[in-house]
């Protein structure tokens, strides 16, 4: 369908369009849903220009033509009932009181009149074309540029910034540096070069803008429930439910990648602080990327191979608001504009989400915050603190091929020092920690039968706390005659690996390894082998890490042992 253009073009001396105070609007309709506002207003769009629509408050959403001076709305009326392309009961409206913008998508003003440097029309002139209007000359591009407002030159220096031919500031000022951009995309465009963008020129800058927006379907959301209001990319997500204090848009087929998390709820600082560390264990916030917090609010990015994710929340009042945009990774052309809008249009309403909200009997499950899945890491592991400033044991398993190492779940830890032949690894934390104990290994040779506990964390960190196995040595070296090894019974688990091996006086005499069958043989699982204690001193002294020796002779009771294993066993996940 060819687009109708409607052009009231007013000539006085000191201006040749509508001024900045031209406030008054032809109504074409007003629905009471947003979803079925943006619906018509894109019908309108398709066949009308100038269109936009603005929430009215009291529900209502309505479609307007403009803005036009006051007499020239009343001419756009009669040409437009004229025309029968607008109903019957239009009429015309002043905008002082409309509200949130809800179309054009983005929020961009329309210029709604275009003239030329040679068009002097008295002040009832109406123009309606069919096709667009013909290039002009330099002199008319300069007039018609005169023309545009402060937000419209901005519009257009942001556009040649995405396009990659502007990168000073975004002021609305065309100097130099906003000439030679446009002068850059006239030659990258196939037009002649002079720095001045005629009027269809904008519009193919523009349009190649929001071109990169296609097949996003950015909408205005209204969630009253949660008091938030912006505009979201819902042909890429779509409502899912409330899982407070998130209201969930989940993705598409299309784009399983792309997520948006209205974020709601009531609070003070403290609470701030402790939404912001639960984003950071989701797996949708990758641990890439940068984090700011402040007493009023956050910021976190993410970045990782599969998306880029970003959120935005602040505290106002007792009301803790914001959003996160997850969007898959190496799309930043849309990611950047579609983020660009959603910051703009992101505005808080009365309320916040209720948490009582949530339907009854939902499924509950350690691995999710919210419904949302909590990031796992690629491999968990036991360890041990072996000094005071957090130095840990564990096994070389735990810390292969990892871009993040942490122990006890959120302290950043480095490699150290490594014995591959023994699978023994050192770690370091890399702040400042205080552990509550430390291991003290006993050098005499274990004796044959002796009771032994292996202190770990036999399901991946599932158990706050580290768990105690029990078995016996049964021989001082391993089935080849490997005396730097230790063959024990026992029966632990995978990620019990790394932990600490107790006699029965509660020193440590090896470090757990991981169970390695052959390839045609499968040796029975309560045979097990810990690395032996005095190797383990050998590989800290080497490292300059000062090793504590046991010398207390005194049989450790259950409860106690417990205690023990829990001040100097430690998580190791390898991310």
């Amino acid at each position: 369908m060819i687009k109708v253009i409607i052009a009231f073009v007013l000539f006085s001396v000191s201006a040749v369009s509508a001024t900045a105070q031209d406030n008054f609007w032809v109504q074409v309709e007003a629905q009471t849903s947003l979803t079925g506002a943006q619906d018509r207003a894109r019908d309108y769009a398709g066949t009308l220009d100038s269109v936009h629509g603005y929430y009215l408050g009291n529900g209502f959403y309505g479609i307007f033509i403009g803005p036009y001076s006051e007499t020239n709305a009343e001419t756009a009326l009669q040409t437009l009932l004229s025309l029968g392309v607008i109903p019957s009961d239009s009429f015309v409206k002043e905008g002082s009181r409309f509200q949130q913008q809800f179309w054009p998508i983005g929020g961009r003003t329309v210029q709604s009149v275009q003239t030329t440097a040679d068009t002097q029309p008295t002040p009832t002139d109406t123009a309606v074309a069919i096709a667009a209007p013909a290039d002009e000359t330099v002199a008319e591009a300069r007039a018609s540029e005169a023309a545009l407002d402060r937000p419209a030159k901005e519009d257009l220096q942001i556009a040649l910034r995405w396009a990659g031919h502007y990168d000073a500031a975004i002021d609305g000022s065309f100097g130099r540096g906003t000439r030679a951009a446009m002068e850059a995309w006239q030659i990258a465009n196939g037009e002649e070069p002079t720095g001045v963008l005629t009027t269809r020129q904008r519009a193919r800058l523009l349009e190649q803008y929001d071109s990169i927006l296609e097949g996003t379907d950015l909408r205005l959301v209204r969630d009253d429930a949660s008091g938030i209001q912006m505009q979201i990319p819902t042909g890429l997500v779509a409502f899912t439910e409330y899982k407070p204090p998130f209201v969930r848009f989940d993705p598409s087929a299309d784009e399983p990648h792309a997520q948006v998390l209205f974020i709601s709820q009531t609070g003070d600082a403290g609470r701030l602080v402790g939404l912001y560390e639960i984003m950071q264990v989701l797996d949708i916030v990758p641990t890439e990327g940068p984090r700011n917090l402040t007493s009023t609010g956050f910021e976190i990015e993410g970045i990782d191979t599969e998306r880029h994710s970003y959120t935005s929340v602040t505290l106002e009042g007792n009301d803790i608001k914001g959003f996160t945009l997850v969007w898959p990774a190496g799309d930043d052309a849309r990611r950047i504009r579609v983020l660009e809008i959603m910051k703009d249009s992101f505005e808080r309403l009365d309320g916040t989400l209720d948490p009582a909200i949530a339907p009854p009997g939902e499924d509950q499950s350690i691995d999710l915050v919210s419904g949302l899945t909590v990031r796992q890491p690629k491999l968990s592991r036991s360890g041990f603190y072996v000094s005071d400033d957090g130095v840990v044991v564990t096994t070389d398993e735990a810390v292969a091929q990892c871009a993040q190492i942490t122990v006890d779940r959120d302290t950043d830890a480095e490699l150290i020092a490594m014995d591959a032949d023994l699978g023994i690894a050192l770690l370091r934390p890399t702040s400042a920690i205080t552990p509550h104990g430390t291991a003290a290994f006993q050098t005499g040779t274990p004796r044959l039968q002796d009771q032994i506990v292996v202190g770990g964390y036999p399901y991946s960190g599932a158990l706050s706390a580290p768990t105690l196995t029990f078995g016996q040595v049964v021989d001082i070296r391993s089935l080849t005659g490997d005396d730097r090894l230790v063959r024990l019974s026992i029966l632990p688990q995978p990620s019990d690996a790394g932990g600490p091996v107790f006699d029965k006086y509660g020193a440590v005499i090896g470090m757990l390894l991981p169970r390695i069958d052959g390839n045609s043989q499968v040796l029975p699982p309560e045979v097990n082998f810990s690395a032996d204690a005095a190797q383990i001193m050998a590989l800290l002294e080497t490292n300059a890490v000062s090793a504590q020796v046991s010398t207390d002779l005194t049989e450790v009771g259950p409860v106690q042992m417990t205690r023990h294993a829990a001040d100097i066993t430690v998580l190791v996940s390898c991310w």
